[in-house]
């Protein structure tokens, strides 16, 4: 019997039906499309103006510091002399991960990350939600390195003039004081280099880069003139278990290495230069951290660390009996942590840039100015956003959020390579993940075991972070995304 209400059939083919709900959520981008949207913005175009070496300094800069200047306070009541340990462990987790990034950057070399590479291999909804991630990562942990950088300024300031910054203005609200004004004016110090150009700021950046690896290396050549091997005696007191919470908060000094990837569409020859510069400079990062956190445990009894953010300047201050170089160091501070402000500032803009051309949020964030070539109002936006948050949120709280978004984003890029892999095995990659998909899979197994060694509270904001999230794509993007509304003919794959 046939439907009353159905079209007539004439022995033709069935027209083409509209794609459902489900089908929509997983569409994927194509990695032509990805690429050949590269740099496009409304009003003008991002300009590729990077090397090798600018870009292997964005991942440094975005990285170095935050675990070392900031967080190394707060892990080694955790860990004890296996501090050094932990950071080992943290480091593994970023390298398995930085293998993945290194060939989905030298595959997709766009802007947005692992949410581009998400897009391409998982569909529209994993690519949301791995874009959110990625605000957690980069625009929070901006924040979170904001708040320890007025605790260096309050060291120099106290060690060269003698007046320090009073706690309600130099600390935000929980941690005694009421508006943490050096937080906000670090933000607004990069958003002003990020307004000139990506050339000008990449160039900023190298200075401070440069300082505060001089910074590290100047303190372990005075920090080992304190060491005592009977530091070292009890080298496990907290077990396994605070090696691994260390672990897991000081992932959030890894953060950043994967900054590289954002200037995709900026880089001068991004194919070749990404990977190496990602996987260049997290094997800096990593030797660093673990040879500083070595001599730091080594000149100070793991007991009398505690969670202040100026641990190195006060340790080298107790070795030499002066203060001098306690000062010199949190100068270094100072810039090494405004450089990770700078980049990681810069990371986050590029993300949203790409989001914004996709449809996910909104057109502003697209915009780019034909003068500097950079979405100027997309800087201003989430500079003022990350500066207010650093000036009202504590350190604690944000370090481990930021952690677990991120590492939620990175176990992410190591299933999309393997998807990638069998997908698109004939497209041509200037680097390949060894051993795949064991690698990647050790990846993400190291991730998830990171994140599960986060506190309940810290699992209950990413809870309702995502759930935010969700909210804003199935009530913004979900209805204006571009690849959904008007895909191409060539994408009905």
């Amino acid at each position: 019997m046939l439907d009353q209400g159905a079209p007539p059939h004439n022995g033709g083919p069935a027209a083409p039906q509209a794609p459902g709900p489900g089908a929509r959520l997983m569409r994927r981008k194509p990695v032509e499309r990805l690429v050949a949207e590269g740099g496009q913005g409304e009003g003008g175009s991002l300009r590729r103006s990077l090397g090798l070496w600018q870009l292997t300094m964005i991942s440094i800069g975005a990285t170095l510091g935050t675990g070392i200047f900031v967080v190394l306070g707060e892990a080694v009541p955790k860990a004890g002399p296996a501090v050094t340990l932990s950071f080992v462990i943290a480091g593994l987790t970023a390298l398995f991960s930085a293998l993945s990034y290194a060939e989905l950057a030298g595959t997709i070399p766009v802007s947005g990350s692992s949410y581009s590479y998400a897009y391409a291999t998982m569909g529209e909804l994993i690519a949301w939600v791995c874009g959110w991630c990625l605000m957690l990562e980069y625009g929070v942990s901006v924040a979170a390195v904001a708040v320890g950088w007025g605790e260096y300024l309050n060291e120099l300031l106290d060690g060269t003039i003698g007046v320090t910054i009073p706690a309600a203005l130099s600390a935000p609200p929980g941690d005694g004081g009421v508006f943490n004004l050096p937080a906000l004016v670090v933000v607004l110090l990069a958003m002003a280099f990020l307004m000139g150009g990506a050339r000008e700021s990449a160039r900023a950046n190298t200075v401070m880069v440069v300082v505060k690896i001089g910074a590290l290396v100047l303190f372990c050549a005075i920090g080992v003139q304190g060491f005592r091997s009977g530091n070292y005696e009890n080298f496990m007191p907290l077990g396994m278990a605070g090696v691994s919470a260390a672990g897991a908060t000081l992932f959030f000094s890894y953060i950043g290495f994967d900054a590289a990837s954002t200037a995709g569409e900026e880089a001068k020859n991004a194919q070749r230069d990404l990977p190496r510069a990602i996987l260049l400079s997290l094997a800096i990062i990593t030797a660093l951290y673990v040879l500083v956190a070595a001599v730091a445990v080594g000149a100070r009894p793991w007991r009398q660390f505690t969670d202040s953010e100026a641990a190195l300047a006060q340790i080298m201050s107790d070795v030499t009996g002066q203060t001098f170089w306690g000062t010199l160091l949190a100068f270094c501070a100072v810039i090494a942590i405004a450089s990770v402000v700078l980049t990681v500032l810069y990371g986050q803009t590029r993300i949203l840039f790409a989001m914004s051309r996709d449809g996910l949020v909104p057109k502003v964030f697209g915009r780019v100015s034909p003068k500097t070539g950079t979405p100027r109002a997309n800087t201003l936006i989430v500079s003022l956003f990350c500066g207010v948050l650093a000036a009202a949120v504590p350190l604690g709280r944000l370090a481990d959020a930021t952690s677990i978004g991120t590492l939620f984003a990175f176990a992410l890029v190591n299933v999309a390579v393997v998807v990638l892999r069998r997908s698109r095995p004939d497209m041509p990659r200037t680097f390949r993940v060894p051993l795949s998909p064991l690698l990647p899979a050790v990846g993400f197994a190291f991730c998830l075991w990171m994140m599960g060694s986060l506190s309940a509270v810290t699992w209950a904001v990413f809870g309702v972070w995502m759930a935010v999230g969700l909210v804003f794509y199935f009530l913004y993007g979900y209805r204006r995304s571009r690849l959904a509304a008007a895909p191409a003919p060539s994408e009905a794959k």
